[in-house]
């Protein structure tokens, strides 16, 4: 019985320990990268360009290091049909200058690749899991979706959204207005970003950020990650560097949108609180269901092969 009692009690007392070994962060980020058979290499490698130089940007240097434990961690992984995704680089901590070039670094040299179809719901529940074996203890969960189109494989958007949100993961949203060509002749989304407000995004304060073209991206991924990264903690201070095209003062407030769409600040404006010693239910945090449906993207597509070859895509 003392035996018994004392392994017990070595037991009890390992476990405060183990979860120290779980360093914390200000947040865990994790960046999912459509490559759908709707984009080409040229816009693959925009697309990566564009986060390239996001995390070599100085101001964003400084925000990342400028949160209330001076550190982030963040994952990145490429993903086109719903079970066709591509880890990219794993859970890295972003806790100095060195570390964020160096991911950057890592980033730019690795491979592009293509696939096929368009599934964020794919997406979401891969991103599910890769947050819940991260090795950091984070103060807030984000889950980055870029794509240019809607879902039309694998499981229903909204059903995995609510999967993500049950486990208090943030969604934040990057559509691309692209109205290049589709390589299959599939006709451009110009309500993607309707879309991604309605069916992809959830979460208190997630938000969508609009890159109006494949060119526009760099911009774009560069305005979202200082809205996500200033939004970790208070000790931020910013010079005229900022400058070039954001303004830090309008961190929080709703940039505009496709024909002036107010589109950044999605849901609540309120932080997730504790309702009676529990966690708030990020599930609350989303917009009311989207007048074309949230299965858009699955009729367009069904419609589209049949109307152009006779048959429905598996």
């Amino acid at each position: 019985m003392r035996m018994l009692l004392s392994l017990l009690a070595l037991l009890f007392l390992a476990q405060p320990a183990a979860a120290q070994d779980r360093k914390e962060v200000d947040m865990s980020l994790v960046m999912a990268i459509d490559i759908s058979g709707s984009i080409d290499p040229d816009e693959a490698r925009l697309q990566r360009q564009g986060y390239v130089e996001a995390f070599t940007d100085p101001v964003i240097i400084k925000a990342i290091l400028g949160g209330n434990h001076g550190r982030i961690a963040v994952a990145y992984f490429e993903w086109s049909d719903a079970w066709v995704q591509k880890l990219l680089i794993d859970w890295t901590l972003l806790d100095s200058e060195a570390a964020i070039r160096d991911f950057a670094a890592r980033l730019a040299a690795a491979p592009i690749s293509i696939a096929r179809r368009t599934s964020i719901s794919g997406a979401i529940r891969y991103a599910i899991p890769l947050f819940g074996r991260s090795p950091y203890e984070a103060e807030r969960k984000v889950l980055d979706i870029s794509g240019d189109g809607s879902n039309n494989d694998g499981g229903l958007v909204t059903d995995l959204r609510h999967d993500a949100l049950k486990e208090r993961i943030v969604i934040n949203g990057l559509p691309i207005m692209n109205d290049r060509p589709n390589p299959f002749g599939f006709p451009s989304e110009t309500d993607l970003d309707k879309y991604y407000l309605h069916c992809v995004i959830g979460g208190p304060r997630s938000f969508v950020e609009v890159a109006v073209s494949f060119e526009d991206f760099p911009r774009a991924v560069r305005k979202k990650l200082l809205q996500e990264v200033a939004d970790i903690g208070p000790r931020l201070e910013f010079g005229p560097e900022v400058g070039r095209d954001f303004d830090i003062g309008e961190l929080g407030l709703s940039p505009a949108g496709r024909d002036g769409i107010q589109l950044a600040q999605s849901t609540s404006q309120s932080s997730p609180r504790r309702v009676g010693g529990t966690p708030e239910d990020y599930t609350r945090f989303v917009r009311p269901e989207y007048e074309l449906g949230c299965d858009v993207g699955e009729r367009r597509s069904r419609e589209f092969w049949q109307r152009r070859f006779g048959v429905t895509p598996d």
